[in-house]
């Protein structure tokens, strides 16, 4: 069927044509003619398969690609990020594993699965305690065990959690005739939580490698397991055993197990697309390419199909709105640590290029913080250089860079009240041409900085200017060259271009000159924008503007 609205301006525009499940009745609503149907049920925070169907929500169908993993193979590991949809995948799994055609009818797996056995099912959920206390973890694993043990028995000389698991599932499997299947969510969270404290992240990581080396020491009692996370650790590993567990992480056949692909969207939730348009005032395509650009963009693999965050997207839909969802449900205190403990330079942080090797290991590069926040999704494959074997990177999407970079600035630059980086007063001041006011602005916000927390002096210098003008980036044109040879930093509006040369201990006047003895003007001579020269001196005693002189407006 062929849908079509009306725009406020009359214009009938062709949406496409989308193959419906039930009838669509063309309403005339606040200007537009919207498809009505049946209201979508969004499933926030719903991550019970079983109540999911039978509640009526919606369910994005990736059950083919769970019947194409239990038929060729039996071990696997999938890194996502954290509101991904790996609950809910692995709650599928354990649907299917339990032989519950019922809640899939309609869904592909329906058709392929011929033989619907009930398998026993040992899930183990990691989610849900404060690792940070001395004993959380032993605790987990002893209710879970207790939990397994009261369904399949338990013997006395099984002292150990190891013994007790290894014990668990032998007889699970004596007791019914049938292998087992083992579902592991987030394996990796008692390791994440205890990052500040080293020696009990180490008793974590020995207490897990012993209880995980069960799906290889009883492996003839094994079906299926399938463990997720959000980050793989290699070096002295909890898998290190483990060589016949299957990462899919980057894999092109399950890019999209998790998450939503653009077919996905339109089959889905066309209707709720149009009531977003509608609740905003702007066309289908308009609302279309705003939720791509703030929520698509993830590709977990090289030429694979990308994907939306199914959290930030399932809520702008849900809400009307286009927000910064994802970001608000967890900030990423861990990884700013980790970025200044290493003295990280902000400015790399799109410039990196990294082998898989790397990129897939958290702590097989101590020094290097890019491999955590690519696996924990602030950052998402770009490009491969397949001579080197080296993977690019980039933010994936809107929510993701000005999330992190708006988290990053207060980190960087712990003002005293941050009310004097009020953006919309900085853009104001370059929208209309007024330099000194900026950097007058400029110059007061830095002065505020509370000089006791910033760490080294160069790193500071450089990681500041970065974020300040990375964010002002969001608002107007900005580009950060790190590289010599070119200006600092270009800012261009359609009336006025800023070239901006910063040095460091030198002086303002410095700065000008290299302006223009390097000629940075060149590439505008035939613009006739107003040019403003700015050189600027940063002072590491003061860790401020010493110093900016502009030279007056050129055409």
């Amino acid at each position: 069927m062929e849908c079509k609205y009306i725009d406020k301006n009359g214009a009938r525009l062709t949406v496409g044509k989308r193959k419906m499940s039930f009838a669509i009745i063309n309403t005339i609503f606040e200007g537009f003619i919207l498809p009505t149907m049946k209201e979508i049920r969004f499933p926030l925070g719903l991550q019970d398969f079983g109540k999911l169907r039978q509640a009526g929500f919606v369910y994005v169908d990736k059950t083919r690609q769970i019947f194409d993993l239990s038929q060729k193979g039996k071990y696997y590991f999938l890194g996502r990020p954290r509101r991904f949809g790996k609950s809910l995948l692995l709650s599928t799994m354990q649907a299917y594993f339990s032989g519950k055609r019922e809640l899939f009818s309609g869904l592909e797996i329906d058709k392929l699965e011929t033989n619907w056995t009930e398998y026993p099912i040992l899930h183990l959920d990691l989610n849900t305690a404060d690792y940070n206390l001395e004993n959380s973890l032993q605790d987990i694993l002893n209710k879970t065990l207790n939990r397994w043990e009261r369904l399949y028995d338990s013997s006395d000389d099984e002292t150990t959690t190891a013994l007790r698991f290894s014990g668990v599932v032998e007889r699970a499997y004596e007791k019914t005739g049938q292998q087992v299947v083992i579902l592991v969510d987030e394996y990796d969270k008692p390791i994440l939580q205890t990052n500040d404290n080293e020696p009990l992240q180490d008793r974590h990581r020995a207490m897990l490698k012993a209880f995980y080396s069960v799906l290889k020491s009883q492996d003839k009692y094994i079906r299926f397991a399938f463990l997720t996370g959000v980050t793989k650790f290699a070096k002295i590993s909890i898998f290190s055993d483990l060589n016949n567990l299957t990462d899919i992480s980057m894999v092109a056949d399950y890019a999209d197990i998790c998450g939503i692909n653009e077919a996905e969207l339109h089959n889905y939730f066309d209707t709720s697309i149009y009531e977003l348009a509608n609740a905003n005032s702007i066309t289908f395509d308009q609302a279309c390419k705003e939720l791509k650009e703030h929520y698509n963009g993830y590709h977990f693999a090289i030429n694979a199909i990308g994907v939306y965050n199914p959290f930030s997207l399932l809520s702008a839909l849900r809400f009307k709105t286009i927000g910064d969802f994802w970001f608000e449900t967890g900030t990423p205190t861990t990884l700013v640590k980790l970025l200044k403990k290493s003295r990280y330079k902000l400015e790399n942080v799109t410039h990196e290029r990294l082998s898989s090797d790397i990129l897939n290991s958290v702590d097989a590069s101590p020094i290097n913080p890019i491999p955590m926040i690519y696996q924990s999704g602030y950052l998402t494959l770009r490009n491969y250089n397949k001579r080197f074997g080296k993977y690019e990177l980039d933010f994936p999407n809107k929510e993701v860079e000005t999330g992190f970079m708006n988290f990053l600035l207060p980190a960087y630059m712990p003002v005293r009240d941050m009310t004097e980086f009020d953006v919309s007063h900085f853009v104001e001041d370059i929208e209309s041409g007024n330099a000194e006011s900026f950097m007058t602005r400029l110059q007061a916000f830095f002065a505020d900085v509370d000089y006791k927390i910033v760490g080294d002096r160069e790193i500071h210098f450089h990681n500041s200017m970065f974020l300040v003008f990375k964010i002002l980036g969001f608002y107007t044109q900005v580009e950060y060259h790190s590289a010599q040879g070119s200006a600092d930093i270009v800012i261009t509006t359609p009336e006025y271009i800023y070239i901006i040369e910063c040095k460091l201990d030198l002086s303002a006047e410095a700065a000008i000159a290299q302006i223009n003895e390097k000629n940075y003007a060149a590439p505008f001579a035939a613009n006739r924008r107003k040019i403003f020269k700015i050189g600027v001196n940063f002072s590491t005693k003061s860790r401020g503007i010493e110093k900016f002189i502009i030279s007056p407006p050129t055409t």
